[in-house]
């Protein structure tokens, strides 16, 4: 959520922000916030000089009283007073209320190296990385490859669960297993701590760490429960710290959060349809960090660091993209994805998002941190970038693929294997 302060006194740079997006529609919004604002804070004004007022001729009663003066004329005064101050006091209520929905419905300020773009045909590649790999066969796409080894049953997996699931089977198991694993070991070298989060979370939750007004429909509910199935452990793993005060000592504080992953991928019908791309059920293994704001540029370039790192030690090629305006997320102030190449289909694909969310979702969930106790607080930032998830297996299957069908699995996962070096049919 914005700084109400930044609304009240630079309007003209939310807006501005707003056009970077091409959220044109939000725009007047803007002048609906500055207005709830300033009637609040006039409403309160009056509140505050009535209380003021009807102490003080209270006070002049009792002294009154004491001298033996009359006192109707003061109990006059004073009858309509509480009636006027309830009145008011709904209005203010009112005028808040108002506020904070525009404020919780207006996108996170974007920073100031966000190219410009409308979409994501205009985001800014920053660089390739392996090279598209040459096969001296036409390659295939994971799915026929992994129907090929008996390893995917899509059909059985539509007949109990319906479209975008699948049954994994054998070996391909263990892989994807093996990559998750090779991520938490990664990060934990790396200062990070593993967490398994709930897979579910309140709405009180999911409101500090997501637009619901956009990210809703794509979320699992549970149907006669305040419970929601999570679409990523960052969700639950920034919320975790809701309504704390942090020791500034301990920051910044790193958690690498492994969970599956539900979404129901509203509004992406006939996109991806084809194997396990696009479903409605994964893994992930996610970073997410607290830290000061002084240190959340530094620490998103080390996000990004990791994850390109980890494809890289995979030796899975890659590109990085800077994702221009009006392709970045509501709630970040700027977002690289990392996409990898996957042969099958000939192009690159996303497979990581890392992005400094600064204090837009500490806000929402009042996440601050102190040095010292009676210290003044400060909201901390949060950040947060994808280091694996099942699509990791998609692409290292489509770009070790052999023209025997099998498919080699890259040195580092092997410890994690058993012995095995290759899928094979099974």
């Amino acid at each position: 959520m914005l700084d109400v302060k930044l609304v009240r006194e630079d309007p003209d740079s939310v807006v501005a922000n707003l056009k970077k997006r091409g959220a044109l529609q939000k725009v007047s919004l803007v002048a609906d916030a500055a207005r709830a604002d300033s009637d609040w804070r006039k409403l309160k004004t009056e509140v505050d000089a009535l209380r003021h007022k009807q102490n003080t001729l209270t006070a002049e009663v009792a002294a009154m009283k004491r001298r033996g003066e009359p006192i109707d004329a003061r109990i006059r005064e004073i009858e309509g007073i509480p009636d006027e101050i309830k009145r008011l006091d709904a209005e203010a209520d009112a005028r808040s209320a108002r506020l904070k929905e525009v404020l919780m419905s207006l996108p996170n300020m974007l920073h100031d190296s966000v190219p410009e773009g409308k979409d994501e045909t205009e985001s800014v590649t920053v660089k390739s990385v392996g090279g598209t790999p040459r096969f001296d066969f036409k390659p295939k796409d994971h799915i026929d490859i992994l129907t090929g080894l008996g390893m995917v049953d899509l059909e059985r997996a539509a007949k109990v669960a319906g479209a975008r699931f699948g049954f994994l089977l054998g070996d391909a198991v263990k892989l994807e297993h093996a990559i998750m694993q090779y991520a938490l070991d990664f990060l934990k070298a790396r200062g990070y701590t593993a967490v398994e989060p709930p897979f579910m979370l309140n709405r009180a939750a999911y409101e500090g760490v997501v637009n619901l007004e956009d990210f809703g429909p794509v979320i699992y509910k549970i149907d006669g429960e305040d419970l929601n199935l999570i679409a990523t452990s960052e969700h639950p793993l920034v919320s975790m710290h809701m309504d704390e005060i942090l020791d500034g000592a301990k920051l910044p504080i790193r958690y690498c959060g492994f969970s599956p992953c539900f979404r129901v991928e509203a509004g992406a019908h006939g996109k991806d349809t084809k194997g396990i791309f696009r479903v409605h059920q994964f893994y992930k293994v996610e970073q997410v960090i607290f830290c000061r704001p002084d240190e959340s540029w530094k620490l998103h370039e080390e996000l990004v660091a990791n994850v390109e790192k980890i494809y890289q030690e995979l030796k899975i090629p890659y590109r990085l993209v800077a994702l221009c305006g009006g392709d970045t997320g509501f709630m970040s102030a700027k977002t690289f994805d990392l996409e990898a190449w996957l042969p099958g289909q000939g192009k690159y694909r996303e497979m990581a998002s890392s992005s400094n969310v600064t204090d837009f979702q500490s806000r929402r969930l009042l996440i601050r941190y102190r040095d010292k106790q009676d210290a003044p607080t400060a909201l901390v930032h949060t950040l947060n970038s994808t280091a694996v998830v099942t699509r990791t297996l998609v692409a290292l299957v489509e770009n070790f693929q052999r023209e025997d069908g099998s498919v080699a699995i890259p040195e580092p996962l092997r410890q994690y294997m058993g012995g095995v070096d290759a899928l094979k049919h099974q």
